[in-house]
């Protein structure tokens, strides 16, 4: 491998299964990756510091850790500034304050995983063709990252309406086929698109 290796901590399993089917796609030949779940965004951030420092005491100038959580309800300064801190405390250099050569960067998922499929129905339809096509176009929906009610809930419930799911939401099967299919342009998250223009910026 001649590229980047990224290692990416996530709060569950879901993102773990939409990044193994995204990443692939997404990362030009000679990257690699791993990824890492934790029992929710409480535990990684438990767990956070402790991790930070045993990367930094042999991190490869060839290496970039990527710390991925849902905002939820909390603040998303907050929740950004505490894992910067955290970073900092550990050694390693973020992309918030060394933007030419960062070890870590830090992003928020808004507010959750399922608002990035919201902002890109196009994807959403080509999985579940009995949803309507045009849905991600009213206007409740067409800035996802403002979806109000619980992003994850009224995506499910969408879906059980067209008659998928009837006995729940099945979070990782539902993640690792939209990471196969979510594309990179036009997505109308703007969590999305941060996120995705850390990971392009650093392989490029």
């Amino acid at each position: 491998m001649t590229g980047l290796y990224l290692v990416f901590l996530v709060e569950e399993p879901s993102m773990e299964a939409f990044l193994r089917g995204f990443l692939p796609r997404v990362l030009p030949a000679g990257h690699g990756f791993e990824v890492y779940p934790f029992r929710g965004k409480g535990d990684l951030l438990r767990q956070l510091q402790g991790r930070l420092e045993g990367y930094a005491n042999w991190l490869a100038a060839d290496w970039r850790i990527v710390v991925l959580v849902d905002r939820d309800d909390d603040d998303c300064v907050v929740l950004k500034d505490e894992r910067e801190r955290k970073a900092a405390r550990a050694g390693l250099r973020t992309r918030a304050t060394s933007a030419a050569s960062w070890q870590v960067v830090n992003r928020v998922v808004i507010e959750e995983l399922e608002a990035w499929y919201f902002a890109d129905w196009d994807a959403v339809y080509s999985a579940f063709p009995r949803v309507s096509p045009t849905l991600g176009k009213k206007p409740r929906y067409r800035d996802p990252d403002a979806i109000r009610g619980g992003t994850w809930e009224t995506f499910e419930r969408i879906l059980q309406e067209c008659g998928y799911f009837k006995a729940g939401l099945r979070k990782v099967e539902v993640a690792r086929t939209m990471g196969a299919i979510v594309a990179t342009n036009g997505n109308r998250s703007r969590s999305f698109t941060k996120f995705y223009e850390a990971i392009a910026e650093a392989t490029a």
